[in-house]
């Protein structure tokens, strides 16, 4: 029997996408910074490793400031990765990305996926606010706020 998180169904039911869609908006509202949350199913390896290989197929480094924040959870194995792009990561420093990690961490382990990764976008939206604020003129959507759920594959 597949775990329940390994269908598209489960981890639809794992985490609630519009929750997750409208946090963004509302953070990306205050700041020119960028956040993504990509979703994986099951697999064995390196949790980090296929972070970044997240981060870079949905173009995180592609933003004008180099501000992109990305969320990678793997439900199933209770284990998330929060990336930072070089522009907000020399901003906020590795004591940040702990803070963020310590946030999200416990409602995960609890098996409240959304609530923590709402936590989550609001601790970097803060910071990005601070570092990288909205400016109408000048700001535009750079990524997609769509949770990402081709997030999972084997590493290499």
């Amino acid at each position: 029997m597949r775990p329940r998180f390994m269908t598209r169904a489960g981890l639809l039911r794992a985490i609630d996408s519009e929750r997750l869609e409208e946090a963004i908006r509302q953070a990306e509202r205050r700041t020119s910074g960028e956040i993504r949350v990509s979703v994986s199913r099951f697999f064995w390896g390196d949790v980090r490793r296929v972070a970044e290989r997240a981060f870079a197929r949905l173009g995180m480094t592609a933003t004008r400031d180099r501000n992109g924040v990305l969320f990678f959870i793997v439900p199933s194995r209770r284990r998330f990765v929060v990336l930072g792009d070089e522009g907000i990561h020399a901003k906020v420093g590795q004591e940040f990305w702990e803070r963020v990690a310590a946030a999200v961490s416990e409602h995960l382990h609890n098996g409240d996926f959304t609530l923590g990764l709402e936590q989550g976008i609001l601790t970097v939206s803060e910071q990005l606010a601070l570092h990288f604020p909205f400016d109408r003129a000048t700001d535009a959507n750079e990524l997609s706020d769509q949770v990402d759920f081709g997030g999972g594959s084997k590493p290499r």
